[in-house]
């Protein structure tokens, strides 16, 4: 199976994933662990990386692309995939339907984690006071979620009509949306 967990940043894409792969055994590809891991590196790359997330911008399609597919490959033969923060734009999601299909694969199913924008911005203040990563500065989360709405929202309309698309209610408690996931995954099996 292939999941997406979908919404802005600070929805609880990374925990919910988490919850998954401890029990379903699916590999998951966080774009930003990818990108910090990068960016911890120091290597050319990771540089390039730490500008472009330090100023709040999304680093390019060609570079998350590159990571995902690296990961596709080297965990080929897994239970499944969580794409966690990917894709964001129409191209990249674009781009993750070709490479499935190059593996006789596709995306199964699309969890969209609905929240207010308000109460996120709470939440990555917590975030940032507690763990200190540079990416949840409230000021350049502000940036991150314009360009959130701008790049990625587009896609909900796409993977509905698709029908592969589920609502989930982000602000409910870890446990409550980690039910309503439960049983999304349980009407795509």
């Amino acid at each position: 199976m292939n999941l997406i967990l979908f919404g802005p940043p600070a929805a609880g894409k990374g925990t919910q994933a988490k919850r998954l792969v401890e029990e379903k055994g699916f590999i998951q590809l966080s774009t930003g662990d990818m990108l910090r891991a990068a960016r911890a590196s120091g290597s050319e790359l990771g540089q390039r990386v730490a500008k472009i997330m330090d100023e709040g911008g999304l680093v390019s399609d060609e570079i998350v692309i590159a990571l995902i597919d690296e990961q596709l490959t080297v965990h080929a033969g897994a239970a499944g995939f969580i794409f966690d923060g990917f894709p964001r734009t129409v191209g990249q999601a674009d781009a993750l339907d070709g490479l499935l299909d190059s593996r006789g694969e596709q995306v199964n199913r699309v969890i969209r984690l609905v929240v207010d924008d308000a109460q996120l911005l709470a939440r990555v203040t917590k975030r940032f006071e507690e763990q200190g990563r540079k990416d949840d500065n409230p000021e350049t989360f502000s940036k991150r979620l314009e360009k959130y709405y701008e790049d990625t929202a587009p896609l909900v309309p796409i993977y509905a009509e698709r029908g592969v698309l589920t609502e989930v209610d982000g602000m409910a408690s870890i446990e409550e949306v980690a039910g309503l996931i439960d049983a999304a995954l349980k009407e795509t099996a």
